[in-house]
């Protein structure tokens, strides 16, 4: 068995502990769940940033652990502050240390956009994030149906939450709805969890011409950023660069600056 069939499998687990412990209803109950989502494709193609979604994670399967130390509710702020474009929180617990709590601690703080970063494979978890605050939800290709996409997609979008589809290889875009209005390509294998950033030249033309496309994984340096930008990509999704260093925020902060420079020289 795969990492990610065990990621999955221990998820479908939890979810069904979830269900019976704080069923749809009682979620619907949520201070969040009537409140006002912050769009994720207007901040990231805001000429004003850098289109960069920086992300909170204390560990991975690949790294281990990253940051033991730093706490949502004070790195989200700092990254919105330094000027991200939007932040990424992940909530799996068992493999990335992350909590629902994550993303409710941090959203008192935030007035960006707040992307859950989840394995979501049921109607259940979309709820479950508008309940949280987010006002966004990722979907990854390589774990649903074309049809389960489409549903849940669906959903979330009644819920006014955007959806970030993601894709690993080439025959990802096929599962895409209709209309899709944001597409990551993500460089880190769900197998093994290594990256390679070739991946992502080989799938941007395949995406549609319409989607805003956005580059996961393995950026970190700014000339990356530039040339990525070059191709194609409208938004940067960066974690581990950002959070294996004592203070998050301020290496986002260098890092924005970093390629506002470059950016400069280069054009």
């Amino acid at each position: 068995m795969s990492l990610l069939e065990k990621i999955v499998k221990a998820k479908r687990v939890e979810i069904e502990k979830c269900k019976t412990a704080n069923p749809s209803a009682s979620l619907e109950k949520s201070e969040y769940f009537e409140s006002v989502t912050r769009s994720l494709s207007k901040s990231l193609l805001d000429k004003e940033k850098q289109g960069i979604i920086a992300e909170f994670k204390r560990k991975s399967p690949s790294r281990g652990l990253i940051n033991s130390s730093a706490l949502p509710e004070n790195v989200c702020p700092q990254y919105l502050n330094s000027g991200a474009s939007a932040v990424s929180v992940l909530t799996n617990r068992e493999f990335f240390g992350g909590s629902n709590e994550d993303i409710v601690n941090s959203r008192k703080l935030c007035d960006g956009p707040i992307l859950r970063k989840e394995f979501i494979i049921d109607e259940y978890q979309v709820v479950e994030s508008k309940s949280i605050g987010a006002d966004a939800i990722l979907l990854i290709a390589d774990i649903l149906t074309e049809n389960e996409m489409k549903n849940l997609s669906a959903l979330a979008e009644s819920l006014n939450m955007e959806v970030l589809f993601e894709v690993h290889d080439e025959s990802g875009p096929d599962k895409l709805p209709p209309g899709a209005r944001l597409t990551g390509i993500n460089s880190r294998n769900l197998e093994n969890f290594k990256t390679n950033l070739d991946i992502l030249t080989q799938i941007i033309n395949k995406l549609p011409g319409d989607t805003i496309k956005i580059a996961e994984s393995g950026i970190h340096s700014a000339e990356t950023l530039i040339e990525l930008k070059k191709l194609g990509f409208n938004g940067f999704l960066i974690g581990e660069h950002f959070m294996k260093e004592k203070y998050p925020g301020k290496a986002c902060r260098k890092f924005i600056q970093e390629v506002k420079y470059y950016g400069s020289v280069s054009s």
